[in-house]
């Protein structure tokens, strides 16, 4: 992978923002053209141009999909400040040894089950649900959408 810089640092989806989107956008502009233009079909058009606006309607949905992993990457943060702010030191190591569903359940522990469940997660890899269902003191997520 190469070293991320100003130049390179945006991230587009190919095949979503070059190919799939501008293919809907000149079909839509395709169908109302026709529609206005092709009266023994205008029926047939005004159909075609529904169901690509359903089709761009949800890619554009496909959004909500990018805000959850935003979200994820928010979770991940949240877990490296309270490793610090519970042990000082950083977690970087730690981090790489652990699942996402792992470091998504600990958020959920209080400090002191956190610790424990930690020290579990690590030694005896339990699952993301085994950590969710050992903690005593829930502490609610009420942001996470």
């Amino acid at each position: 992978m190469k070293t991320q810089n100003y130049d390179n640092h945006r991230k587009f989806y190919p095949p979503h923002h070059f190919v799939y989107l501008p293919i809907l956008l000149i079909l839509e502009g395709y169908g109302i053209y026709k529609i206005w233009n092709d009266a023994d079909h205008q029926l047939t058009w005004i159909l075609f141009s529904i169901i690509i606006f359903l089709l761009l309607y949800l890619a554009i949905m496909v959004r909500q999909h990018y805000a959850l992993g935003n979200q994820n990457r928010i979770v991940k943060l949240e877990f490296r400040q309270r490793y610090f702010e519970i042990f000082n030191k950083r977690s970087d190591e730690v981090c790489e040894k652990l699942s996402f569903s792992q470091i998504a359940a600990l958020r959920f522990a209080n400090d002191e089950e956190f610790k424990e469940l930690l020290y579990k997660a690590l030694n005896e890899n339990i699952s993301g649900d085994e950590i969710k269902k050992s903690i005593k003191n829930w502490r609610p997520d009420n942001d996470r959408i």
